[in-house]
This record gives structure tokens, C-alpha cells and sequence, in this order.
């Protein structure tokens, strides 16, 4: 979309945003928005917002370095403003898989596709994320392949993942749902 703040386009009426927040919110005990601009406007929604703390852009990486920074809790889960759809249950399926394989990560995967910013994450790789963005490290399944990773599975759930990248994606589910 551009230069386009997704997640403050409308989709059926409210910001792509809220879709995200209301699916997600009722999923864990605290939110962060990770935002670089509009502050304000993502404030709006009652919590707390942080910008990437590394310069320069690095990506959904210094999101989720400020997210762990900032983190009052020991599991961190991520979500990206712009799936509106995300599953209800993500993050107790991660959490079990996590906790069942003694994993640091735990990544959402629907057949053979990895979706690296659905994840939660160990708080204690904080110092790891934060040596590999120093040496320059900028890819998030670069990163995560060098931790004890589990990928689960959530092919009953595909279309949960869908992103909306383009005006005209936007506009197509705009119409399914009048």
C-alpha cells in the first residue's frame, strides 16, 4: 500500500488494527503496539505504544527487540497488524507446542509456509536478538534458525493468516462482507 500505516486502514468500517487487537488482546495478559509513526493515533487504542528502539529499519526484528525490552512477562507473543483474521486460539496452540518441545520460539506455519511474525517468544533471548541486529542481522528466519525453534502447524486455519498488502485485497474482503 505504499507509504500507507496499514494498520490504520479501514476494513469494514474500523482500522485493521482493532481487527488484530480484538483477536488478539483477549488471547494474553498485557499488549504493546509497536509502532514508528502515528503514535498518538495507535495510543488511541488503550496501550501502550513503542518505537523500534534500533536505527534505521530492521524490519519486524526491532519490533519484537522492543517488545521483549519493554515485555513485563516471561513469553512474548507477536502478531502483525495487517491479519486481520488471526486465529483465535494462536497463541495457546503456540504456547503448548513451546512448552511441550521446551522450544525458545514457537512459529505459526499453515503446510509448508512459515509465518515468522506469528509467534511467541522466550523473553530470555533478548541478548541473543539483540547480538544478531549489532551484527548487522536483519532476516527474521535467519534469526530464528538458530534458536530451538518449533513451527506449528495451523492448516486448519490458512486463510487466518491472510495479510492485506493492496488496496484492491483491501476492497475484495470490503465487498464479501457487505
Amino acid at each position: 500500500m505504499g507509504s500507507v500505516d496499514k494498520g490504520l486502514v479501514l476494513l469494514q468500517g474500523r482500522p485493521m488494527v482493532q481487527h488484530a487487537l480484538d483477536r488478539f488482546a483477549p488471547q494474553v495478559d498485557d499488549v504493546l503496539i509497536n509502532a514508528n509513526q502515528n503514535l498518538e493515533r495507535y495510543a488511541a487504542f488503550g496501550f501502550r505504544v513503542v518505537p523500534d528502539s534500533i536505527e534505521g529499519f530492521a524490519g519486524p526484528l526491532a519490533g519484537l527487540h522492543v517488545g521483549l525490552t519493554h515485555a513485563t512477562q516471561a513469553l512474548v507473543a507477536t502478531v502483525p497488524c495487517d491479519s486481520p483474521f488471526l486465529p483465535a486460539d494462536l497463541v495457546a496452540r503456540l504456547l503448548g507446542a513451546l512448552r511441550t518441545m521446551d522450544a525458545e520460539l514457537a512459529v505459526a506455519r499453515t503446510f509448508d509456509q512459515p509465518h515468522p511474525v506469528f509467534a511467541l517468544v522466550r523473553r530470555s533471548v533478548l541478548p541473543h536478538l539483540t547480538r544478531f541486529l549489532e551484527g548487522g542481522g536483519r532476516k527474521i528466519d535467519a534469526w530464528y534458525a538458530t534458536l530451538k525453534t518449533i513451527e506449528v502447524a495451523f492448516d486448519d486455519e490458512a486463510d487466518a493468516f491472510r495479510n492485506i498488502n493492496t488496496l484492491a485485497e483491501l476492497e475484495q474482503l470490503d465487498i464479501r462482507s457487505d
